[in-house]
């Protein structure tokens, strides 16, 4: 047997260590982007739910590049995005030993789907939460009370955030009724104007059209799709033994030295693999999609007036009413798992992350198979008349 050396990389990241089931199911935002007081008061959050994914084509526009002004063909991810509603507001302050909350404000009215994230058992319970915190707002020593604290926030606190809540009952294909609850940081102007930006929008609306434009890069922040116990060959992606060792080959061979008598974090074992807290910087945007545009799946080179839905729904989602985010690549999780989107910690000038991108096609043909027709009417004008469709009319001129 001619040589072979002994010594290779290793198999699997430890930055990412313990490989076990995250204890959160939302994405949590660690860091937020740096305040910038010359911009005006913004979120630097958002959350939604995702879809699917789906191609498009387009020309690349990158001047010197070999690539440039010819067509190319990429993968994309649709994340659902109905508007979130503020309910909330809370003021931090510094210390030696890093952010402490100051105060927290909430709204008059809070809608029960997001009540029902304060509760473990809500059809038992007395739903009687922030009935005391409502009544403030309702006589004049309460109101005083709620300024003052507002006062409190704009002489004290560096750091102001809202306490938005998804709205899950704008998604007819989600079965959960419990609303998706996050702290998220208002950065621009000074600390008086986040604090009136934030009283502002207290109860309100607020759309992804005002965090996000087209073209921006963003961070995406979620769960893994969970795969469960797995050996070493699935999770840490080791080489599998030679076809006759003794008592499966898809193990480590050695793992560890007689001394030190234990085995050492760093070899690699059986255990949970996905549902792992994941962070994927610099996204590009390549759409907003409006839920009110009854073409926003088409485009100026395509025709065809068409919704973002693809024939038939998107797989184990079904289909997209809401404003939506149309993303590069792929995104972690599987469909319906919450994603949150945070403006970009780390921005990048290089060309690529700074091309301008036009659509010239958004593919809608049916993802369960291989889809052939972009519309129904498509369809119908290709198949002709069904057998379904001559029991249709049959059963019409019958009821005539």
């Amino acid at each position: 047997m001619s040589h072979r050396k002994f010594s290779a990389p290793r198999h699997g990241s430890l930055g990412f260590l313990p490989r076990k089931r995250c204890k959160r199911h939302r994405g949590k935002v660690k860091s937020f982007p740096k305040d910038d007081p010359s911009k005006p008061c913004h979120l630097t959050a958002f959350m939604g739910y995702k879809a699917g994914m789906t191609h498009i084509v387009r020309d690349v526009n990158r001047p010197g590049s070999k690539s440039h002004q010819n067509e190319i063909v990429e993968a994309v991810t649709i994340i659902d995005t109905p508007p979130m509603v503020c309910v909330g507001v809370v003021g931090y302050i510094e210390t030696p030993h890093g952010l402490r909350q100051l105060k927290t404000i909430y709204a008059q009215h809070l809608s029960d789907e997001c009540k029902r994230r304060f509760y473990k058992n809500w059809y038992k319970c007395k739903r009687r939460a922030f009935t005391k915190a409502s009544k403030r707002w309702k006589d004049e020593a309460g109101k005083v009370a709620i300024d003052q604290d507002f006062e409190k926030m704009k002489k004290y606190c560096k750091v102001i955030r809202v306490i938005c809540h998804t709205q899950l009952s704008k998604i007819s294909s989600l079965r959960q009724k419990t609303a998706h609850i996050m702290e998220i940081q208002v950065n621009g102007g000074t600390i008086a104007d986040k604090v009136n930006w934030a009283r502002e929008h207290l109860e309100k609306e607020i759309p992804i059209t005002d965090v996000y434009q087209q073209d921006e890069m963003v961070d995406v922040i979620g769960v893994t799709k969970g795969k469960g116990f797995k050996g070493v060959t699935s999770r840490w992606h080791c080489k599998k033994l030679p076809r006759k060792t003794h008592k499966g080959l898809r193990k480590v061979a050695c793992i560890g030295a007689w001394h030190p008598s234990r085995v050492q974090f760093s070899v690699a074992r059986a255990g949970q693999k996905g549902y792992h807290h994941r962070t994927e910087i610099n996204k590009k945007i390549y759409r907003i999609g409006s839920s009110e545009d009854p073409n926003n799946g088409g485009t100026q080179s395509d025709l065809t007036k068409k919704r973002i839905t693809p024939m038939g729904g998107f797989p184990h989602y079904g289909v997209v009413n809401n404003d939506f985010l149309m993303l590069k690549g792929c995104v972690m999780g599987p469909k319906k798992r919450v994603i949150t989107l945070r403006k970009s910690l780390i921005v990048k000038f290089k060309r690529r992350d700074r091309e301008e991108v036009t659509l010239k096609f958004i593919d809608t043909s049916s993802k369960f198979g291989h889809g052939r027709f972009q519309t129904p009417q498509e369809k119908a004008n290709f198949m002709g008349k069904l057998k379904k469709d001559f029991e249709r009319e049959k059963t019409a001129a019958a009821a005539d």
